[in-house]
């Protein structure tokens, strides 16, 4: 499919082409004015909708937070639009894009499609905003913060080689289980925490964790270690064959689809087309090592953390499990209490690396809850479950 933004003026492309090319970055220049449009974007949010919306949404609340904690609501903010945007095109990418749906896979390593390059510079455009501010503010957030946004920043723009361009809309799905942590987090700032509310959003919230970053995480991570092992495997093959010596191209690492075939307009032609506009790139040498290393270290380090992450969810849960008798006696909501453990924990693990949350362990928060560990949370909730 087709970007659906028209292409950024000549004068910007002419202006970034030689350093893309020189970073090898060959599709950045056909999107590069998303990215800067995406940044600009979370940039007015933070600086200026957030404080503005907020303050008239919630005039009791953000106005009477600590500066720190009202630059963390707004970063909050922004993460929340990004995680809601990005997700909604990239499952409309997902079920729209029919070239993406029948790319084979040679295709699915070094092909290519401006819907897919969207997702990817919206998501670009997101993680330079998170540098610049977790840079900024690094002795309130933490080397957490930064490290993650750059790894981040680091993975998306190898798609713009293109490598496995394709897999641009899988991962960010990551970011489904987004929403809920920020309205978590949002929550306890309004003094609803433990509110029949946060119960059912800190379900959702461990429901769409599970399944979308450690089931689909993993799976489609193990399918994108297959591709990328074919791809080197093939490209290995070929630059050493006793019979191609002397033959500067490597044409059969990739080999194009018959999408192309079923088309009956202009549109599916130049759609199709795209797929291997920038094969040439590949054909001509060999797939370097560094490239599938690189992001399979990437990704195996993210999916780690979300391992550990639901670990920690885990331990939070036994913990409540072990309480004393004298302390199962105590008043308790009619939902399950191991939910708001479970998802507290969650914010407070993930949020370290992703919104800045570090900032706030050293504080007590807006309705007077300390962060702690497990349960021991649990008991200065003021519930108000009915």
């Amino acid at each position: 499919m087709l970007d659906p933004f028209p292409p950024p003026p000549a004068w910007l492309q002419d202006l970034v082409t030689p350093w893309a090319e020189y970073l090898r970055l060959y599709t950045l220049p056909y999107h590069v004015h998303e990215v800067i449009f995406a940044f600009v974007f979370y940039q007015v949010i933070h600086t200026y909708i957030s404080p503005w919306l907020s303050t008239r949404l919630f005039p009791r609340h953000y106005p009477q937070l600590p500066k720190r904690t009202r630059l963390n609501w707004d970063i909050h903010v922004v993460s929340f639009v990004q995680s809601v945007l990005i997700n909604v095109i990239a499952l409309w990418v997902m079920f729209a894009d029919e070239e993406r749906k029948r790319m084979n896979i040679d295709e699915r390593v070094h092909g290519y499609t401006g819907a897919n390059g969207l997702v990817q510079a919206l998501a670009t455009g997101y993680f330079i905003y998170d540098i610049i501010v977790s840079t900024l503010h690094i002795n309130l957030f933490g080397i957490g913060m930064l490290f993650h946004a750059i790894s981040a920043l680091c993975v998306f723009s190898l798609g713009f080689r293109p490598f496995v361009n394709y897999y641009a809309p899988t991962f960010i799905l990551y970011e489904l289980s987004s929403p809920f942590l920020n309205i978590h987090w949002f929550l306890d700032k309004v003094n609803m925490t433990g509110s029949k509310l946060q119960w059912y959003n800190g379900m959702m919230l461990l429901v769409a964790f599970f399944s979308c970053r450690l089931v689909w995480g993993t799976w489609q991570s193990v399918i994108v270690y297959g591709d990328m092992w074919h791809a080197w495997k093939q490209s290995r093959s070929m630059t050493h064959s006793p019979f191609l010596d002397g033959v500067s191209t490597n044409a059969p690492v990739f080999k194009l689809g018959e999408g192309g075939l079923l088309c009956a307009d202009d549109s599916c032609l130049r759609a199709n087309a795209e797929i291997s506009q920038f094969a040439h790139y590949f054909t001509d040498v060999s797939l370097p090592q560094w490239l599938p290393i690189a992001y399979v270290v990437s990704n195996l380090i993210l999916n780690s953390l979300n391992f550990y992450w639901f670990s920690q969810m885990i331990d939070a849960v036994l913990k409540r499990f072990r309480q004393q008798p004298v302390e199962k006696k105590e008043t308790a909501p009619k939902e399950p209490t191991y939910v708001f453990d479970a998802a507290e924990k969650l914010g407070k693990e993930q949020g370290y690396f992703e919104t800045g949350d570090a900032a706030e362990l050293a504080i007590p928060t807006a309705t007077g809850v300390e962060t702690t560990e497990g349960g021991n949370a649990l008991k200065q909730r003021k519930v108000v479950i009915a």
